[in-house]
């Protein structure tokens, strides 16, 4: 299968690249060693030759995927690559020779190693790839690829067939029921009927249909044909076509599944690991931070709006389910009742010293007692008044994917710019699709970054911030 060819291609590069980076590194010892003799102590270049190969052996491990980017001519990545290569295999050396303070390696050796170490990683990052894959996918090994489906389908996979030719994929040309179906840049061969004939005649020894058959009749013809002729057979996955949403694939149990999306949050350990920085947030904002800020408000609510400092709402959560928010009271308390009115940059329900509560969000601060309590994340989509939910989800069909996390005080939204009033429909959607980004892509250190730029933003907030 393709998938092999792209482990063993992998495989191969990365072998000869720790052999380039270990030829590098002797070499390198030999003339160091004739030109300036600073090796007092030689036995300690073995003891660091071997914390660099578990390095560049830990970073292939990280970077393995198997998934062709290896033949991609993207100069960029490849510098990329090569840029984390050279950094994991120095500063493993680095590191222990800052907590040793040991001096039985030329440091002048070490940064030349360096600047060397990358030069061969680029080099051999652009090269290597191409040169193994034609050498080893040659011959007997190359497959004489048949398509079989609409015309349109095969044209869409002509960038990826056009990758895969060095790792031994030759197109011989497509079967194509339609009556003016054309083969754009490959021999068009016949009707889906001429499929046996075809692979026979032609010598085919691996054939991919282009789209999910609708008939599983003429899949199963299909599929008796290749595995008695002894072909190769591929189906080309455009389910998430066919549906017009992103599809995510998982086996679980020995079954085979499709979702609609992953979610980071669903494992029980990264809910862990964020409920940990949520409580390592909350509780030092609770116990230090209030208690100052819950002073001024009173102080300036005084003067200006007597009543409650606090007041409490009803939002939506997890799974939908209602909860009480906490926050500052930033409007006076006559117009308190009109709450399902989102508040402007002029509303005159809102007092003046709270104008800025609101710009720097002080009046944010008491949802920490959510986010201690459980209903509330620190980083999460924004919650809504159940109200607004019932009106943006007649707006957006896939509002309520939301709910599949908790709310936040912040979020990625947010930090893009998306804070306070939803000024219009299109400023909503784009609030949305960075929230189900976010639910879809979660990993500790979005949260972590999340939280840094909201405390540089409060501490500096936008110009549009209300």
């Amino acid at each position: 299968m393709i998938t092999q060819r792209n482990h063993g291609l992998f495989s191969l590069v990365t072998t000869a690249q720790i052999g380039a980076a270990v030829a590098l590194y002797w070499g390198m010892f030999i003339v160091f060693g004739h030109a300036y003799r600073p090796f007092a102590f030689p036995e300690r270049y073995v003891f660091y030759f071997g914390l660099m190969v578990m390095g560049l052996l830990l970073e292939s491990v990280y970077r393995y995927k198997g998934d062709g980017n290896l033949l991609r001519k993207d100069v960029f990545e490849k510098h990329r690559t090569a840029m984390v290569q050279t950094l994991v295999a120095i500063v493993a050396i680095v590191v222990f020779l800052i907590a040793t303070k040991d001096r039985g390696i030329s440091r002048l050796f070490l940064f030349c190693f360096a600047v060397a170490l990358y030069g061969t990683m680029l080099a051999t990052g652009v090269l290597l790839p191409g040169w193994l894959a034609r050498r080893t996918f040659r011959g007997l090994n190359a497959e004489n690829t048949l398509l079989v489906g609409p015309a349109k389908k095969a044209w869409e996979l002509r960038e990826w067939l056009a990758r895969k030719s060095d790792l031994g994929i030759r197109t011989i040309g497509l079967l194509c029921d339609e009556p003016n179906g054309h083969g754009h840049l490959m021999p068009l061969l016949g009707r889906t009927n001429d499929f046996e004939r075809v692979v026979q005649e032609r010598n085919i020894t691996q054939a991919i249909l282009v789209e999910l058959p609708l008939s599983s009749d003429t899949l199963n013809r299909m599929t008796r044909i290749c595995e008695r002729l002894g072909v190769r057979l591929l189906i080309f996955n455009d389910l998430q076509e066919k549906i017009r949403h992103p599809i995510a694939h998982f086996e679980d149990d020995g079954l085979q599944f499709f979702g609609l999306r992953n979610e980071p949050l669903q494992n029980p350990l990264n809910r862990t690991l964020k409920r940990i920085v949520d409580v390592a947030v909350a509780l030092p904002v609770i116990v230090l931070v209030l208690p100052v800020l819950t002073i001024i408000v009173w102080l300036c609510q005084r003067l200006q709006s007597p009543g409650p400092v606090f007041y409490k709402q009803y939002r939506n959560g997890l799974q939908n389910q209602r909860f009480n928010i906490w926050k500052f009271r930033t409007m006076h308390v006559d117009d308190n009742s009109n709450v399902a009115q989102q508040a402007t940059a002029e509303d005159d329900r809102v007092y003046p010293a709270a104008r800025w509560f609101r710009k720097l969000s002080i009046d944010e601060f008491p949802q920490f007692i959510n986010v201690l309590k459980g209903d509330m994340s620190v980083v999460g989509p924004r919650p809504h008044l159940p109200e607004h939910n019932e009106q943006f989800a007649r707006l957006m069909e896939n509002y309520y994917v939301r709910k599949f996390v908790k709310p936040g005080i912040t979020g990625l939204a947010q930090v893009n710019g998306f804070r306070g009033e939803t000024r219009n429909q299109d400023a909503l959607f784009q609030r949305i699709e960075y929230d189900i980004e976010y639910l879809e892509n979660w990993s500790l250190g979005a949260d972590l970054n999340i939280i840094a730029q909201t405390a540089v933003q409060v501490v500096k907030p936008p110009r549009t911030a209300y």
